[in-house]
């Protein structure tokens, strides 16, 4: 069952060493880099497109699409940014690579950024994590002193300088044009779109905002080539990916495997659901996907079948809940995330999170009624496909899919008073939020 496992990011995490240029190095890092700059910056971006690599923050979109959408010869200078603000609940591959194997990011960042013909490349990490941030410097540092970035890299003639910044901790500059805001000193708002960012993104530039792990992957791809990604994955989801098992899963951690491997698979190597228990509900890709319950064990991880299942893969954060979660509970908790991290801008997400919050805690206090359930569906309706950005469709998701799979559960807090599962928590809730909405 091993082999269902592909370590290639992950591979040398266990390492003391392996943040550092010397542990870097030994695993076979830097090694891509000088066949990159010897390359044609266009046939870079094929090289990556034949791969059929996709953006690994979520969205799935095409990296070397992406990268083909700069405009050349614009006289603008080009940027790339580098999306580090993970911040999703059970979202948790970034950090870490960043933390173990940030080199892996550095060098693909700078054959990245000789691709799109790009001088400047801003790593965006999220404020709180300060030891990562620490980390990041620290390998910038060495790349420099290496000669892997500055002036006339390698000998290659091409310049390139990264800035590590560090965000104020908002969830919405996840969103990439919030985040091109943010790192300009504006408030971290999304902009409307058109213009996109490959044509007027960072400081109305040209700009490629991918995701860590996205870029991370890129020295694979150009040391081993795009076949060799290629051979991985499904037809249309190709390569590995890193698939992040929290919750009630009896070893919990990171798991690196080609797309399509299914939950079933991955609980194997997890050790299964915790002893003596047994699997109630999951999330395919972190909190802002529809929940999958065990029905959906043997659905590939892939984009297409999981997308066809009802979900979104998104960022692979596998939360895996079991009979002892209360499913309203659960919903109320990240529903009060989204509430709490909303911009603002629009109406439906500033509204709709906060009464969304209001509903769930009668519902939750067994306070509610039958009819709260359609009214749920009737305010996340008013925020899905109406937002500014995709944060509202994002926040509906649990609660529309929980109502979906578990409704019974819904209706037995209103007939119990309180919740089925654990009434005396219930009970210590409802004392905690007092009066009704």
């Amino acid at each position: 069952m091993t082999t269902v496992l592909t370590p290639e990011l992950t591979a040398h995490w266990d390492e003391p060493d392996s943040f550092t240029l010397a542990g870097y190095r030994r695993a076979g890092g830097y090694r891509a880099l000088p066949r990159a700059l010897a390359m044609n910056p266009d046939d870079i971006i094929a090289m990556v497109k034949e791969s059929g690599l996709r953006g690994r923050g979520g969205a799935g979109f095409p990296t070397g699409m992406k990268w083909g959408f700069i405009p050349q010869g614009d006289g603008k200078p080009h940027y790339l940014v580098i999306n580090a603000d993970e911040s999703e609940p059970g979202t948790c591959k970034d950090i870490p690579t960043m933390l173990a194997n940030p080199h892996a990011l550095i060098e693909g960042a700078v054959i990245a950024s000789f691709a799109i013909r790009a001088q400047r490349a801003f790593i965006y990490v999220r404020g709180e994590v300060l030891h990562v941030i620490r980390r990041l410097h620290h390998a910038v540092a060495e790349a420099y002193e290496a000669g892997y970035l500055g002036k006339n890299i390698l000998g290659s003639g091409f310049d390139l300088d990264i800035v590590v910044h560090a965000g104020a901790g908002a969830y919405e500059c996840g969103e990439e044009t919030a985040l091109l805001d943010s790192l300009e000193g504006h408030r971290g708002q999304p902009r409307l779109k058109p213009p996109f960012p490959a044509v007027a993104g960072l400081y109305a530039c040209p700009t490629v905002v991918n995701n860590v792990e996205s870029i991370a992957s890129v020295p694979y791809i150009v040391g081993r080539g795009s076949a060799a990604f290629a051979a991985m994955g499904t037809e249309k989801s190709k390569g590995f990916g890193i698939f992040s098992l929290s919750g009630h899963v009896t070893t919990p951690g990171q798991y690196e495997a080609p797309l399509g491997v299914t939950l079933r698979e991955l609980l194997s190597l997890a050790g299964g659901i915790r002893a003596g228990h047994q699997l109630k509900f999951w999330t395919p890709g972190g909190s802002s996907t529809p929940i999958f319950t065990a029905e959906h064990l043997d659905v590939p991880l892939d984009f297409e079948s999981v997308g066809a299942a009802g979900s979104m893969l998104g960022t692979r954060a596998l939360q895996v809940f079991d009979e002892t979660t209360c499913v309203v509970r659960a919903t109320l908790r990240w529903m009060e995330f989204y509430r709490h991290e909303s911009c603002g801008k629009c109406t439906p997400c500033r509204e709709g999170t906060f009464w969304t919050v209001q509903v769930l805690r009668d519902l939750e206090a067994g306070r509610g009624t039958e009819a709260d359930l359609d009214k749920l569906l009737d305010i996340c309706d008013n925020i899905l496909g109406r937002a500014f950005c995709p944060f509202g469709d994002g926040a509906v998701s649990p609660v529309m899919s929980s109502i979906k799979h578990f409704r019974d559960e819904y209706v037995e807090h209103v007939k119990r008073g309180g919740c089925p599962v654990d009434p005396a928590a219930s009970a210590l809730f409802a004392a905690e939020v007092g009066g009704a909405r």
